[in-house]
């Protein structure tokens, strides 16, 4: 299935959790807090929102930081991904 986001959507694809510590001690499952890193999976057009003119800053295959709480969770071919506004993502990370 392809996810295809609509005006100002995107479409991530949630990092996984660390395993282990810095310091090496194994975390069990529910222990592990979900990060807050996801990848660009895909990319709403931008245009006319709620009467604004959004131009899409991110693109797909970015490594972004967004919002604790923001967006929609969804499973799709055995994955999970989140489905946010681009006003949610806070950070794009740059290696």
């Amino acid at each position: 299935m392809k996810l295809v986001p609509l005006f100002d959507k995107v479409v991530l694809k949630q990092l996984v959790a660390e395993e282990t510590t810095k310091s090496g001690i194994v975390l069990p499952g529910q222990a592990k807090e979900k990060p807050q890193q996801a990848e660009v999976i895909a990319v709403g057009p931008g245009g006319m929102v709620e009467g604004k003119e959004v131009v899409m800053q991110v693109k797909v295959g970015d490594q972004v930081i967004f919002s604790k709480y923001a967006g929609t969770e969804i499973k799709a071919d055995n994955d999970e991904f989140i489905i946010v506004k681009q006003s949610d993502i806070l950070a794009i990370i740059e290696k």
